[in-house]
């Protein structure tokens, strides 16, 4: 990931005060972290803050690469007066480089407001210009690494640099505690279940789901499935959990989950398994293995190894013509790349992946109750 020659030379910049700018969705600001953590390792002595979303905000919650999580709230902004007060404290707080990821008018808002002498972003539309004095093409491929492309102008560069969140201990223990009162023991393997999306075209049928289920609990004895559902989501998980039949090897937590409640129960895990949405990226930010069921998303979403090391994270695709589409609603009726992908391929890659080496070192490791190592490379 070099600079190109038309592209802007930043390398020589030394900002002491940075603030980073993506506001939703609740994966993407994860996918935003290897960012932050490359800003922090380039620029060790600034003063890094990151504006976020009220609802995203707990996944940036003791991020050691973050001093200060500028948190915006939807519902506050609705009020002038407030929304003013905001974007008067953003000029206040004296940035010199804001880099913004997404452009959003809430984004252009916040770089315009902060009146930072240097302000960062992908190439604006010509009336938007303006806000920015620089801005740069993002590399295609893995997210993460197209947000931190960006960075290049200031001479990083990704180095296959996963998303993280930062679990505590009290966090850890607490999940293992909700997951004891679940029925889910020390040397049960479980498998983490996310079934649900808003979007047809990314959601893999629910009798599939069902299907896919019945097959690994019939493969392996000591298999234990816990469905995620976010808010208003429940029903769409409990439709799974009992087409799939009634065992003590399926649960459902009694309520939805908060975000970093979610996170510790993906820890424990030994693989996760769903659509392509947020708990895949918590996943990969917790060095979770998982098997995504991609419908019209790209695979561009997947965390790759680092060269040499096992792959955590893969798809599994019907691979069809108009794959990947990136559509909300699909043309031909009923979405055939979801409704033709076999289930039966979904569990042998799944039951592939929970044979592998990685995972059993990570079921172990959860049974030892031994805590993986933070990586703070600065």
């Amino acid at each position: 990931m070099t600079r190109d020659a038309a592209e802007p030379d930043l390398s020589g910049l030394e900002p002491k005060k940075i603030l980073v700018i993506q506001l939703r969705r609740i994966g993407d600001v994860l996918l935003a972290t290897p960012a932050v953590e490359l800003l922090r390792r380039r620029f060790p002595h600034a003063e890094l803050h990151m504006l976020t979303e009220k609802v995203c905000a707990p996944v940036l919650e003791n991020n050691p690469n973050i001093d200060h999580v500028v948190v915006l709230d939807k519902k506050e902004h609705k009020n002038p007066f407030k929304a003013a007060v905001f974007y008067y404290g953003l000029k206040k707080a004296g940035y010199d480089l804001v880099v913004d990821f997404q452009q959003l008018p809430r984004c252009r808002y916040a770089v315009l407001a902060s009146m930072a002498k240097t302000r960062l972003s992908i190439p604006p539309r010509w009336i938007f210009r303006p806000l920015y004095t620089h801005w740069v093409k993002n590399r295609d491929g893995y997210a993460a690494m197209a947000k931190a492309s960006l960075l290049r102008v200031f001479g990083i560069e990704w180095d296959f640099e996963p998303p993280r969140i930062y679990l505590t201990e009290e966090e850890k223990s607490r999940a293992r505690r909700t997951l004891e009162g679940l029925g889910v023991g020390e040397s049960d393997v479980l498998v983490t279940l996310d079934p649900t999306h808003r979007r047809v075209t990314r959601c893999w049928p629910a009798q599939h789901y069902a299907s896919f289920v019945r097959q690994c609990l019939a493969a392996r004895s000591d298999i234990k499935f816990l469905a995620l559902a976010g808010p208003g989501e429940e029903d769409k998980a409990r439709e799974v959990m009992h087409m799939a039949g009634n065992s003590d090897r399926l649960l459902l937590p009694e309520r939805v989950l908060s975000l970093r409640e979610m996170a510790g129960v993906i820890d424990r895990a030994s693989l996760h398994v769903g659509n392509c949405s947020a708990p895949r990226h918590f996943a990969a930010a917790l060095d979770t293995p998982s098997l995504t069921i991609l419908g019209a998303t790209s695979p561009a979403w997947t965390c790759p190894p680092r060269p040499g090391e096992p792959r955590l994270h893969e798809n599994l695709a019907k691979n069809l013509p108009c794959q990947p589409c990136n559509k909300n609603e699909c043309e031909f009726g009923e979405p055939l790349c979801l409704q033709g992908l076999d289930p039966r391929d979904a569990a042998a890659r799944a039951l592939e992946l929970l044979d592998g080496t990685r995972t059993r070192f990570r079921t172990a490791e959860r049974i030892a109750g031994k805590a993986r190592p933070v990586d703070k490379r600065l």
